[in-house]
């Protein structure tokens, strides 16, 4: 089912949502579509169609807050593998049977200087604000679409130049470079925003990070607060006067050593909550209540355990008063893993949407397409 902005918002910030959200937040991993076509599956199912999600549409801003180059150059193309450097420098390898995003083999800064020679593809130019898609983006949200801001994450984009291991060092031992790049960032973040949100009520502010796996984050309290939490606060600080409602980041792994610090920084929304990595979204709405909504939580690899394992988890989820209560989008908490049983996943569809008061699945109806959004 589609869902309307207005509807969507409240029922992430707790307000009068009409009901509660199941919804599909990833799609299947690479290969589950043949998976499932040896099985039987309809094209409509393995677009994720068939299966009536819940879902908002949503539409960009018409700002764009990340580095800004020329188009990568391919090394090397094979059934296989496409190699392609960027123009930051990196050398970008996609495995095409396993992954849909390329991954860095290498990275281009250690040093203040290597950073120096890539900050203007950070920086500010006006072209980074194409106003005809701030109007195509305010006249779709009168029609109820929701106009999201993506923005380049306090860790994630570090990252990207120097790799986990140097970034996480250059907290101690390169702390001007540190600072340097997240007040770029900043920058040039709050000067596409401002002038953006003058004319269109941004809805939605995202941060990409994935800064945790299963055993923690990979920064600490001390580090969001001091690199995190400045250039969260300001942009939070400038939309929320402007009427935006949700501010949310995009992590995996275990965040819960630092999700105070992050409610801090001004976020209101985390997602997707892993369970395998620690995350339980009951305990978190019993710790933070209404101070944090979530998406996601529902352990994905229940689904190759059976149908009791399936039950079991959505019992405790979709059951529970605090999250049926509002501030929650039911869905698994990230691709549906390989080896998924079609006929286990049409189960967990059916008992979810029964569990939920949901109507029957309706040839007639369909939901969020994979392609789609």
């Amino acid at each position: 089912m589609r869902w309307r902005r207005e509807a969507y918002l409240d029922l992430l910030t707790f307000g009068d949502a009409p009901r509660p959200m199941f919804a599909e937040l990833f799609g299947p991993l690479v290969g589950l579509d043949a998976e499932w076509r040896d099985q039987g599956a309809t094209e409509a199912e393995i677009g994720m169609t068939a299966f009536d999600w819940d879902y908002v549409p949503y539409i960009n801003c018409g700002g764009d807050c990340f580095p800004r180059g020329p188009a990568p150059v391919t090394l090397s193309d094979t059934p296989d593998e496409l190699v392609q450097r960027d123009f930051l420098g990196r050398t970008l390898r996609l495995l095409k049977h396993s992954a849909t995003i390329p991954l860095p083999a290498d990275f281009p800064v250690e040093t203040m200087d290597d950073w120096l020679r890539l900050k203007p593809f950070f920086t500010f130019t006006p072209e980074r604000i194409d106003w005809d898609r701030v109007e195509q983006a305010r006249q779709a949200q009168i029609d109820g679409t929701l106009v999201v801001a993506y923005l380049p994450g306090a860790f994630d984009m570090p990252r990207e130049l120097m790799g986990e291991e140097v970034m996480c060092l250059a907290y101690y031992e390169e702390q001007e470079l540190m600072a340097d790049i997240l007040a770029t960032l900043q920058d040039t973040v709050l000067r596409v925003l401002e002038p953006i949100s003058e004319k269109l009520t941004i809805d939605v502010a995202l941060w990409h990070e994935d800064f945790a796996g299963k055993s923690g984050p990979m920064v600490g309290p001390l580090q969001v607060a001091e690199y995190f939490q400045p250039y969260y606060r300001t942009v939070v600080d400038l939309l929320s006067a402007r009427g935006t409602r949700v501010f949310e980041q995009d992590t995996d792994g275990n965040i819960n050593p630092v999700i105070p610090a992050l409610l801090d920084c001004g976020l209101n929304s985390l997602y997707p909550m892993e369970p395998a990595a620690g995350m339980d979204i009951v305990e978190v709405r019993k710790t933070f209540g209404q101070r944090l909504a979530v998406r996601g939580g529902i352990d994905k690899h229940v689904l190759r355990q059976g149908r009791d394992a399936i039950r079991r988890e959505l019992e405790k989820k979709l059951l529970d008063p605090g999250l049926r209560a509002g501030g929650c989008v039911f869905g698994l908490d990230h691709r549906i893993p390989n080896g998924t049983p079609l006929e286990d996943y049409r189960y967990y569809v059916r008992l979810g949407r029964e569990m939920l008061d949901l109507p029957p699945l309706d040839p007639t109806r369909t939901g969020w397409g994979r392609m789609a959004l």
